[in-house]
């Protein structure tokens, strides 16, 4: 199975329209968003291409690929205007075998997490960075932001594959990988 894994979307149709296009391109199987997808918030200044109506429309039209947790700049409300679930703070799914929770990362994330099996991968956005980390027992991974990269990262998402999770900008150009066998 491949996932592609993306956050931090925050009302950016440009880089939303970009986002789905990698999603096609790679041919996933599901769109793991991990949430912040339709506001920019108060710490964040507007992303390029802010217009939350064209993000709502375009991620309606791939409700069926996706798979979403809610992260701290969304709101009950917008479960109003999605045609997904976005309102649970944790998912968990399968992939290749490995059992992977999925959170948006303000409040469980790499250094504080849920209670996680031996072996798990969690997976979490809210810094903006990409990134992966082992710790005792679990590996955790951030696909960074689709529209408001910090620390000069690329505007990002993640493929995780059987064998590898590959960080890439939103052209496809890989730029981080992680081998998983």
């Amino acid at each position: 199975m491949k996932i592609m894994v993306a956050s931090d979307i925050h009302g950016s149709a440009k880089y939303c329209e970009q986002m789905l296009a990698a999603f096609r391109r790679e041919k996933a199987e599901i769109l793991l968003l991990l949430g912040d997808l339709l506001y920019h918030g108060p710490r964040n200044d507007l992303p390029e291409g802010y217009d939350p109506k064209a993000v709502i429309r375009m991620l309606n039209e791939a409700k069926e690929d996706i798979l979403a947790v809610r992260g701290n700049c969304d709101a009950e409300v917008d479960q109003m205007v999605l045609a997904f679930p976005i309102v649970s703070m944790q998912a968990v799914l399968y992939v290749n075998g490995k059992k992977c929770f999925a959170v948006h990362g303000h409040r469980e994330n790499g250094e504080n997490p849920p209670p996680l099996p031996k072996g798990a991968i969690l997976f979490q956005g809210h810094t903006h960075i990409p990134g992966y980390g082992k710790k005792e027992g679990y590996l955790w991974m951030n696909p960074g932001s689709v529209a408001i990269p910090k620390q000069q990262s690329p505007h990002s998402y993640l493929i995780m594959e059987e064998e590898a999770a590959t960080w890439k900008n939103l052209e496809g150009e890989p730029f981080l990988r992680l081998d998983l066998s």
